[in-house]
């Protein structure tokens, strides 16, 4: 399994944190449900605005194929962020999750 992790700043003065969120959960994840080889996300964010998205996949290959569908999404909603968001892909390594999480 891949992770693809999207480190972020939300600019709190244009957008809440959980205004972000909604944004997050109802204009995004839709799309990356529909991506191929997508296994789940988790969002984090503070009340200050730093966030950070693991995106989760099958494969390498499907999270850097993914890579399309998050820089459109991106872009999209540039306006809400501090600086362009930084964006990475790694291997998970180790996973320990509550019960009924699956990843």
């Amino acid at each position: 399994m891949f992770s693809r992790v999207v480190q972020l700043e939300i600019d709190t003065m244009r957008v809440g944190p959980d205004e972000a969120a909604e944004l997050f959960a109802h204009e995004v994840l839709p799309g990356l449900r529909e991506e191929e080889g997508y296994e789940g996300a988790i969002a984090l964010i503070t009340p200050e605005g730093k966030g950070m998205i693991a995106t989760f996949w099958e494969t390498e290959d499907s999270a850097k194929d993914a890579s399309g569908f998050s820089s459109e999404q991106l872009e999209r909603f540039m306006t809400i962020f501090r600086a362009p968001p930084g964006r990475e892909v790694y291997e998970v390594a180790v996973a320990d999750l509550p019960e009924g999480v699956v990843v």
